[in-house]
């Protein structure tokens, strides 16, 4: 089982081995992370999706933010190294790996084996992170959910400059007030969301395949003009969110010896 708990959701994987073949048995997410109920939430709701029970999992990795609070863990891991190895299980020749969390941004370097080289990461400030687009949102009065579709149907070219979350939130009223459409306002905010983290991605060097996880890998409108702004394709998964916890599964295994 691997366990990733991130500061806005919990997630859960349980992998077993099939003649050899790794593969997916349960998963589970709760939008709750370290510090609620998500955790206890998350493993619950994995274990009885096939009845399963904590004595039947030989081994127990946790990772993410709040990795320290699971007491059930055999071993703890670092998220990097985490979701290197799920991207690579989700895409073998992924190289680059942009993971967008809900309060930093990582950019990974991975091996072709699927081991982390080298990262660099903006963990000081939340713009470019899921917390930027949840605050955007909220301010725009639309559902998170929605902003892609929404994004998608931009018309009119409207750029949001601020970085800083506080600052791009006053522009996006200001932007209201001009009465911009929200379409257009969307566009403009994934627009600087993907060339903050364009940023941290030139910084390490972008080697294809590219692959982009965690949550906010969801929303298509970010990915695709992340996609535009590195001039290079970045594939992902309906998996992207699970990464962390997959790897965390998958690095289990290596732990037992397998």
């Amino acid at each position: 089982m691997g366990i990733d708990i991130g500061s806005t959701a919990s997630k859960c994987v349980i992998v077993r081995d099939a003649e050899g073949v790794k593969e997916i048995a349960d998963k589970a997410l709760i939008p709750y992370g370290a510090g609620t109920s998500g955790p206890a939430r998350v493993i619950e709701e994995a274990l009885a999706g096939r009845g399963f029970r904590k004595e039947d999992m030989a081994c127990i990795l946790a990772t993410g933010y709040g990795r320290n609070s699971i007491e059930m863990a055999d071993f703890e891991m670092s998220e990097l190294s985490c979701h290197a190895f799920g991207a690579h299980f989700l895409f073998p020749g992924a190289r680059t790996v942009i993971d967008i969390g809900g309060q930093d941004v990582k950019v990974l370097r991975v091996g072709e084996s699927g081991v982390l080289e080298t990262f660099v990461m903006n963990e000081k400030c939340a713009a470019g992170t899921g917390r930027f687009l949840e605050v955007m949102a909220r301010v725009l009065e639309v559902k998170l959910e929605d902003l892609a579709a929404l994004s998608a149907q931009s018309t009119e070219r409207v750029d949001i400059s601020s970085t800083c979350t506080v600052f791009a939130e006053s522009e996006v009223i200001s932007q209201l007030a001009q009465n911009k459409n929200r379409r257009d306002i969307i566009n403009g905010i994934h627009r600087s969301v993907a060339g903050r983290v364009s940023g941290l991605a030139r910084r390490l060097g972008v080697a294809e395949d590219v692959v982009m996880t965690g949550g906010v890998a969801r929303n298509e409108g970010v990915r695709l003009a992340l996609q535009n702004e590195l001039k290079t394709e970045i594939k992902t998964s309906p998996l992207a969110q699970y990464a962390g916890a997959l790897g965390a599964a998958l690095l289990a295994f290596r732990k037992l010896g397998g």
